[in-house]
């Protein structure tokens, strides 16, 4: 006997006086795969899908049930993701690889939930959550007449952060060259 019998097949005329040893023998197989076959399912989905959904004796409803239980659950997901992808934010000059990365993994799972968007748009609204110290990066970027891809703005914004990061270490030498010479004027 295949366990996947009832799966695969139809559930035949329930047994009666005038079945034949064949349709008996038929039925019996089917019955027996269906029973183990909604008892295994059942022991191998979590707890809470288990109780979400309605109880079946017959396995290819359970599948359907569980199915749509997915449904509503891609839905949520959906919703989920973009709220997190609309709320992304760089704080800092550093990470923006990440960050962008980030901002395209949840892209990539919004599209297998079909729910797409165009690179164009992925371009603009990664800018817009870039702190201000990127402004005119954003700005330069604007001006331009091309259109950048995903991998062309991420190799920018690295170039960018770079050249931030140095500005901050430059401005922060001018700091404490300053300090240390007030200090020092201080003192005679």
């Amino acid at each position: 006997m295949d366990i996947d019998y009832a799966i695969r097949k139809d559930e035949p005329h329930k047994i009666t006086d005038t079945s034949t040893p064949e349709q008996i023998l038929l039925y019996e197989c089917w019955e027996k795969s269906n029973r183990l076959s909604v008892m295994y399912i059942k022991t191998k989905i979590s707890a809470g899908i288990r109780d979400s959904i309605e109880q079946h004796e017959n396995v290819r409803e359970l599948l359907k049930a569980i199915d749509e239980q997915f449904v509503t659950s891609d839905k949520t997901l959906a919703s989920t993701l973009i709220m997190k992808f609309t709320s992304l934010k760089l704080t800092a000059i550093r990470g923006v690889h990440e960050h962008i990365m980030e901002m395209r993994d949840i892209v990539a799972q919004l599209k297998k939930l079909e729910v797409e968007m165009s690179e164009s748009f992925l371009v603009h609204f990664i800018l817009n959550t870039l702190p201000p110290q990127y402004g005119p990066f954003k700005i330069s970027y604007n001006t331009h007449k091309d259109k950048w891809s995903i991998n062309e703005l991420m190799t920018m914004c690295v170039q960018e952060e770079g050249r931030l990061m140095m500005e901050q270490g430059e401005s922060a030498m001018l700091v404490t060259q300053r300090k240390g010479k007030k200090g020092k004027s201080q003192a005679n």
